[in-house]
C-alpha cells in the first residue's frame, strides 16, 4: 500500500528536503508540500491524504491548530515534526488530535517508520518528547505524580482529572505513572516489588478500562488525559 503524505513546513529547505527523502522510500508518495497550516488543512479536506506531517510554527495557521482542523474534518492522521524549542506545544498538539510528535533531528528511517506507525492507527511519541512531557507534569524520580489537587480537581502531576483517576486502583495508577516514565514491565515490577505477570495483569486491566490497545497510549493518556483508543 502506498502511503500518501502531505508535508507542511514554512522552511523551503526543510520542506523540499523531506520531500526528496520520503520519495526515496518505497511505498511513499508525497502528494503535496505546503508552507502553512491553512494550506495543509485545505489540502487534506479536498484530497485523499493518509498522513499529514506538520511543523508547529507556521504562518496563518500553526501546526497545532492545523492538527485540530485536519483531525476534526478529515480522515487524515497527523504527525507533528518539530524541534526541541516547541516543548510547550506537545500537550496541545496531542489534545488536538495529533497521533505522533517527533523531533526533526531524527534519522530519515525513524521518521519513515513513525509515518507508517501513525498511518496504521498507532501513536508515536519518542522517548525525548515523552521525558519532556513527564518533566512538564512534574513526575519525579519516584515515577508517580504527587497527590496535590489543583482548583479544577485535576492532579498536579498528570493530565487526568480526579474523576478519570477514579476509574483505576492505586496500583494501576502507579503502573501508569511508571509506564509514562518509559519503564519496561521488568523495571516496573522491580520498582513496585511485583512479579512481571502481575504488572502485565494491571496493564491488561488498564487497557480494558480505557479501550486502548498499547502502552504508548497509556503513557500519553496518563500525561495528557487525551488519547484516542
Amino acid at each position: 500500500m502506498t502511503i500518501r503524505v502531505l508535508l507542511a513546513d514554512d522552511n523551503p529547505f526543510v520542506r523540499e528536503g523531506m520531500r526528496i527523502i520520503l520519495s526515496t522510500f518505497e511505498g511513499f508518495e508525497v502528494t503535496a508540500a505546503v508552507e502553512d497550516g491553512e494550506q495543509a488543512a485545505e489540502y487534506c479536506k479536498r484530497h485523499e491524504v493518509d498522513v499529514a506531517l506538520l511543523d508547529v510554527r507556521m504562518p496563518k495557521l500553526n501546526g497545532v491548530e492545523a492538527a485540530k482542523r485536519i483531525s476534526e474534518r478529515t480522515r487524515t492522521r497527523v504527525l507533528i515534526l518539530t524541534t526541541f524549542d516547541d516543548d510547550e506545544y506537545i500537550e496541545e498538539a496531542i489534545r488536538n488530535g495529533a497521533m505522533g510528535y517527533l523531533l526533526k533531528n531524527n534519522d530519515p528511517e525513524k521518521i519513515r517508520d513513525a509515518i507508517r506507525t501513525v498511518c496504521n492507527g498507532h501513536h508515536v511519541l519518542q522517548d525525548a518528547v515523552m521525558e519532556k512531557l513527564a518533566a512538564m507534569r512534574g513526575i519525579g524520580d519516584a515515577g508517580r505524580a504527587e497527590d496535590r489537587k489543583t482548583d479544577d480537581g485535576s492532579s498536579d502531576g498528570c493530565g487526568l482529572s480526579a474523576a478519570e483517576r477514579g476509574k483505576f486502583t492505586e496500583r494501576e495508577w502507579e503502573v501508569m505513572a511508571l509506564i509514562a516514565k518509559g519503564m519496561t514491565n521488568r523495571e516496573i515490577a522491580h520498582a513496585l516489588y511485583l512479579s512481571e505477570g502481575t504488572v502485565a495483569n494491571h496493564i491488561t486491566s488498564i487497557l480494558g478500562k480505557t479501550g486502548m490497545t498499547h502502552r504508548t497510549q497509556i503513557a500519553i493518556y496518563y500525561l495528557t488525559g487525551a488519547v484516542r483508543p
